[in-house]
């Protein structure tokens, strides 16, 4: 599911740095395996790497990790079909998995471990993608000049009133076009448009490609608000909420060590790989029994919008093209 609501406000948090240590033997080794696993990813390497560096302290079997934009690594795929080294792919948008599933590039999982650990609405139909970590798109916003009641709702950015003090992301930006397809599918083409419009006035030259980028607009006060991931305010400001995805990982259909990936797929949605999610990078890990830090807003606080994830990929195309009317660079 995705979740569109109003949350109640963070704490403002800066940290001047982030120390966190890993014993050597804080996993016992699944298997003695030898295999190299590469992997396509989507992600920061910054935000994966420290997890897959665990499954390979734990098992042996080493990681090659190839990082781009997720759309290039689907059409990477399509493009080797059954002559890529990958083995996996790792992406930050449920979408982009499915249009991987649907392109017949992922294999399907038939994996208990699987279904224990992660919900039904956070994987594919038929596993062949499956859901790790969640992620809320969220308003940050400047405390010096924005009042938290000011703003309960995404769709508030588009009023008049927040011209020239809005930052955004592009429209390449995976977590934009996730975003507006929800808005798209809860409110409707017309709304989702005068929204994106509102958006664009209200925005003017301040878009950005990262999120990093817009959070440090919004704490130098060059803006007053910006849309980012929720974990990205975890580390400087204050937020509000607004849309989850999740970033997700598939077996390509391909691979030549089956086995082994299975491992890393049943490492990642188990209880000690979902930790690492919610310890190094602030998201909400998807098993039921892991908690998300403390710090953060109980995932349950927040109202469901009924967008299956899996719909995210045929909804794109039409959002794209609205994205695209409307102008939005």
């Amino acid at each position: 599911m995705l979740f569109v609501s109003s949350i109640p406000t963070l704490s403002r948090t800066i940290f001047a740095s982030l120390l966190l240590l890993f014993a050597a033997g804080a996993f016992a080794p699944l298997t003695q395996a030898a295999d190299t696993l590469t992997i396509y990813s989507g992600r920061s390497e910054r935000l994966i790497k420290p997890v897959l560096d665990a499954f390979t302290a734990s098992t042996g079997i080493q990681i090659e990790l190839l990082s781009s934009g997720t759309t290039e690594l689907v059409n990477r795929l399509k493009a080797e079909g059954d002559r890529t080294s990958a083995d996996l792919l790792i992406t930050n948008d449920a979408g982009s998995l499915e249009l991987a599933r649907t392109a017949g590039l992922l294999h399907p999982l038939n994996m208990r471990e699987v279904e224990r650990a992660i919900p039904a609405q956070f994987r594919a139909s038929d596993n062949a993608w499956v859901g790790l970590s969640g992620r809320f798109w969220i308003v940050a916003y400047n405390t010096t000049m924005v009042k938290p009641d000011q703003v309960k709702s995404l769709l508030d950015l588009a009023d008049p009133k927040w011209k020239d003090k809005i930052a955004i992301p592009n429209s390449g930006s995976e977590y934009l076009q996730a975003g507006v397809s929800v808005i798209r599918a809860t409110y409707g083409e017309e709304k989702t448009k005068q929204f994106l419009q509102g958006l664009k006035a209200n925005a003017d030259s301040q878009v950005y490609q990262k999120s990093s980028q817009i959070v440090d607009a919004v704490a130098k006060g060059q803006v007053a608000l910006g849309i980012v991931n929720h974990y990205y305010v975890y580390r400087h400001l204050a937020g509000m909420g607004a849309i989850m995805n999740v970033a997700g990982v598939g077996v390509v259909k391909s691979t030549k060590h089956l086995d082994s990936a299975k491992l890393l797929v049943e490492f990642l949605v188990a209880q000690a790989g979902q930790k690492l999610f919610a310890e190094l990078d602030k998201e909400y890990p998807l098993h039921q029994d892991v908690k998300a830090d403390p710090a953060l807003v109980e995932r349950k606080s927040f109202r469901a919008a009924l967008v299956p994830l899996s719909k995210l990929a045929e909804l794109r195309e039409p959002t794209l093209t609205l994205i695209e009317q409307v102008g939005l660079r």
